[in-house]
């Protein structure tokens, strides 16, 4: 299948990070969350000023440091005020990776920022897992079975009760991780990280061009800032 040949290539090895919870959704503007074709989400002003896409892969403990330092000053200075939109694109890099993209884009686009909070704040606990797995159970992750092996990471990483605080039952999780067509989305939302020249994650851009030397909340607030 052509979802795990392109997995295949990607970084087998994962890094640890972050945790918390809280919602990325705005009280006082209530901007909705605007879905494109390439599945990429944004939330905020569809008028701001700056336009930043951040470059994110769910495996990537630095991705997780900046959810944290950045979510409340992001929301609170920037998104709700109209000034700045916040634009997620995908970097998946294995297969777990994918996996929790998956669950993320699950169900309703309104909650994607939610979930896509969640998985990230809690990434330490779960990535702990992953560092205890056995070579056994790690080969389920890509077996030939794209979605068995989408159900056994999910399993495994104790995923199914993390969706199931969301209101999502297995059966409903099961849909999402057997949508092969929405994994081909999401990967191929790397092409643009590609054309960018993204040397990792997190990045950014604005404008359809990268941010160079912007891969933290302070780099990234200091360029809104000169922006602005």
């Amino acid at each position: 299948m052509k979802i795990l040949t392109l997995l295949t290539g990607m970084a087998a090895v994962l890094v640890l990070a972050g945790s918390a919870v809280p919602a990325f959704a705005s009280k006082k503007a209530n901007w909705t969350v605007a879905v494109a074709d390439d599945g990429t989400h944004t939330l905020g002003n569809p008028d701001a000023k700056i336009q930043i896409s951040e470059f994110v892969s769910y495996t990537c403990s630095h991705c997780a440091n900046f959810q944290k330092e950045a979510e409340a000053p992001l929301r609170l200075a920037y998104v709700m005020p109209g000034k700045v939109s916040v634009r997620v694109v995908h970097f998946i890099r294995d297969s777990v990776d994918l996996n929790v993209a998956l669950l993320v884009n699950c169900g309703d686009p309104k909650g994607f920022f939610a979930r896509h909070h969640i998985f990230l704040h809690s990434q330490e606990s779960w990535l702990d897992k992953v560092s205890k797995m056995t070579n056994a159970q790690r080969a389920r992750w890509n077996g030939k079975d794209f979605a068995a092996s989408m159900r056994a990471i999910t399993s495994d990483l104790g995923f199914y009760d993390v969706m199931a605080h969301r209101g999502y039952d297995r059966t409903k999780v099961d849909r999402c991780l057997a949508d092969t067509d929405l994994a081909m989305k999401l990967m191929k939302q790397r092409d643009e990280a590609k054309r960018l020249g993204v040397p990792g994650t997190p990045s950014f851009a604005s404008d359809g061009q990268l941010l160079e030397e912007v891969f933290d909340w302070k780099t990234l607030d200091s360029a809104i800032k000169a922006r602005l």
